[in-house]
């Protein structure tokens, strides 16, 4: 807005409102002189056939109605469907498009002869009532258009709280998507934590089932394991006889690997085990080792029904270099061992994961408190055993190695090469798990119990499959239910004379009227009758069943025998 159009300027010309133009903005001018005379017929012709005023005081130059282009609509602006422009009318001051007011043209004086010019300033303004100000844009900005409130629905107008909506939308949005994110990352570590618990449930009753210990589902170690038990099996065995060189005495043990189940057992014999000596007689294990031990393995065969496959006599002296050779061992001690200065042997202490050096180890195996049985001394020599199976290299070669360091003279029915790879054999189920310790339990008169019979000799060692033999001569258990040590005597020289081989099975637990011969195989009915007619019986007594000792056949002597 310039100072001509500022109606508090004094010095302004008279301005006066005489129209608005085809968009509806008002239009000022001066106040024009009076027309002289002719001269205002002259210019309503003029008007009526050009449309505009040709002095140019009231509205800016029209040309003759022409069509034109409608202009683009500023910003801010909004075109209405069905709007429509409609000339100014002749001769009145005012734009029927914007405005239903009627706004009287003033007569103009008569221009002069020359074409008109615009009038200069007035030196004073009208006064301020006579005018009319011009509206103001927000902010004293006169440069762009002005526009009216009744020319549209709505101006829009900039929101001064537009930023801090765009900023708030912003971080609800990057709020959302952090939750977004974290939701998808919950959701992965619950379906990773899923699928872990699966594997590890589909893994555990895998082995469950493999191990066959699914009461409803019989897997294949179970099936092999029954397998196993229905039909013959392959053992390797070897009795070990253990010297102590300090305070004498021996200890036995027999170590087996089970081919057929891939098992380790570790059966320790007590020294009361009644055995065979080789002329005949009978004798304590113990002392039967400690007078050499010439017969024993065989006698132990014919005890125990088994195929034992060679002789270790190992001396403490020995067994305390094996101990050092494998690194020294770990196991659970029993009891306290004192120190020995005299005999230079260290105490022991007791408790669970206990370290044992060599010496330590042969003073624990050896250990026999005063008034403890013997089967707690062989236990503590099974735990050794145990210990140091379960440090003996893995691999055969490297097994051997180890044996041959102890320095050991060996049997010659066991060499180095043979021990080491038994040895590696039996390390390996011990690593594994898959190994046992039994003591086998013996009655005072150096018989088998019907307990170590049945779940040690037969589970075990499983003698009486090896025994049973065509075309060898059949093992005969004698068992005294009579109460007459006479009878039995008389019953084993029998025996003896017909050439079978003697298991003594000692004395029942109770007696019984009747003397009954029993077999386990089919294949030795016939050799159960030739053993009837041998002790002069009727063949009546033999029938098939299950045999309290671990033999071929077994006599059990009832009252009713009488020698011949």
């Amino acid at each position: 807005m310039n100072d001509r159009q500022d109606p508090y300027d004094p010095y302004a010309q008279e301005q006066q409102l005489i129209g608005y133009d085809p968009y509806g903005r008002p239009v000022y001018g001066q106040v024009p002189a009076q027309p002289a005379p002719g001269q205002q017929q002259y210019e309503q012709a003029y008007e009526q056939q050009y449309g505009y005023d040709p002095q140019g005081y009231g509205q800016q130059a029209y040309y003759p109605q022409q069509p034109q282009q409608p202009a683009a609509p500023e910003y801010g602006q909004q075109e209405y469907p069905g709007h429509q422009e409609y000339p100014q009318a002749p001769g009145y001051g005012y734009d029927t498009q914007q405005t239903q007011q009627w706004i009287p043209q003033q007569a103009a004086p008569e221009p002069p002869a020359a074409a008109p010019a615009p009038a200069p300033e007035a030196e004073a303004g009208p006064s301020r009532a006579d005018r009319v100000p011009e509206p103001r844009r927000p902010g004293g900005d006169q440069s762009g258009p002005d526009y009216r409130t009744e020319q549209f629905a709505f101006i829009d107008q900039p929101d001064e709280e537009s930023e801090d909506v765009i900023d708030w939308l912003k971080f609800t949005e990057s709020r959302t998507e952090r939750r977004e994110e974290a939701r998808r990352r919950g959701r992965n570590r619950v379906v990773a934590l899923i699928v872990v618990l699966a594997l590890f449930v589909v893994g555990g009753v895998g082995y469950l089932w493999y191990a066959g210990q699914l009461p409803f589902l019989d897997g294949p170690g179970q099936k092999k394991d029954a397998a196993a038990a229905s039909g013959p099996q392959k053992r390797d065995m070897i009795v070990v006889h253990l010297h102590n060189t300090k305070k004498g005495g021996t200890s036995t043990a027999l170590l087996v690997d089970n081919v057929t189940t891939e098992k380790g057992a570790t059966v320790l014999l007590p020294n009361t085990l009644g055995v065979a000596k080789d002329d005949g007689t009978a004798a304590a294990l113990g002392k039967a080792v400690e007078e050499g031990g010439v017969g024993v393995k065989d006698s132990l065969d014919s005890v125990l029904g088994t195929h034992i496959g060679g002789t270790w006599r190992l001396d403490t002296p020995f067994l305390e270099n094996l101990v050092e050779l494998v690194g020294g061992i770990e196991t659970d001690t029993d009891v306290a061992v004192p120190a020995d200065d005299a005999a230079k042997i260290p105490a022991v202490g007791q408790g669970p994961k206990q370290h044992l050096s060599g010496a330590m180890a042969v003073a624990y195996a050896t250990y026999r408190g005063q008034g403890e049985p013997e089967a707690k001394q062989l236990d503590r020599l099974g735990k050794v055993l145990y210990g140091v199976l379960r440090k003996v290299p893995g691999d055969a070669k490297s097994a051997t190695v180890t044996v041959e360091s102890m320095g050991q003279i060996l049997d010659p029915s066991l060499n180095a090469q043979a021990l080491g790879t038994l040895l590696a054999k039996l390390g390996e189920h011990a690593k594994e798990g898959a190994y046992r310790t039994d003591v086998l339990a013996v009655k005072p008169d150096g018989t088998l119990t019907d307990d170590a019979n049945k779940n040690v000799v037969k589970e075990v060692l499983g003698g009486s499959f090896n025994a049973a033999q065509a075309g060898s001569a059949p093992r005969v258990g004698l068992k005294d239910a009579t109460g007459d040590e006479k009878t039995q005597v008389t019953a084993k020289a029998a025996l003896l004379n017909g050439g079978y081989t003697f298991v003594d099975g000692g004395k029942a637990d109770k007696t019984q009227p009747a003397t009954q011969i029993t077999y386990q195989d089919d294949a030795q009915r016939a050799k159960a009758v030739e053993v009837a007619k041998t002790l002069g019986l009727p063949e009546t007594v033999v029938k098939k069943g299950e045999n309290a000792v671990n033999a071929d056949i077994v006599v059990t002597l009832g009252k009713d025998y009488k020698p011949s």
